[in-house]
């Protein structure tokens, strides 16, 4: 597996969850807007919550690097297909919203980069049998 290749793809997850911040996806997507009132730590704000569950969600993929992908433990490759499946759906989904909605909709200009990445990570993946870094 290449690690460069699953490092950037988490670090798009950071660029795009910024993006979906930034263009307020909690306040129209419901099930963003579920997501940010599960993690909600302070009562009622779900900037923050948004704030929080992406903060999570980026800081497990950085573990998954860390601890999995970078150390070539014997589940790292799981942890790259995860990522692989979880961001090209990501990535699929965002446009084919945008798409739906006639426009741009949050996400969307960092789509096609998750998109990318996770088929680099993706086409590594079936190109190799170890659990070597890169």
């Amino acid at each position: 597996m290449n690690g460069k290749a699953f490092l950037a793809l988490i670090l798009a997850q950071a660029a795009h969850s910024i993006e979906e911040y930034v263009f307020r996806l909690y306040e129209i997507f419901p099930p963003a807007r579920f997501v940010s009132r599960v993690f909600d730590l302070s009562g009622g704000d779900l900037a923050a919550g948004f704030v929080v569950a992406n903060a999570a969600l980026v800081l497990f993929g950085l573990w998954c690097y860390l601890a999995r992908v970078r150390r070539a433990h014997r589940s790292a490759r799981a942890w790259g297909w995860f990522w692989t499946i979880l961001e090209a759906g990501n990535g699929a989904g965002h446009l084919l919203l945008a798409l739906a909605y006639g426009g741009y909709f949050p996400g969307a200009y960092t789509a096609p980069l998750l998109l990318a990445l996770a088929g680099w990570l993706g086409s590594s993946l079936l190109g190799t049998r170890t659990n070597g870094p890169d």
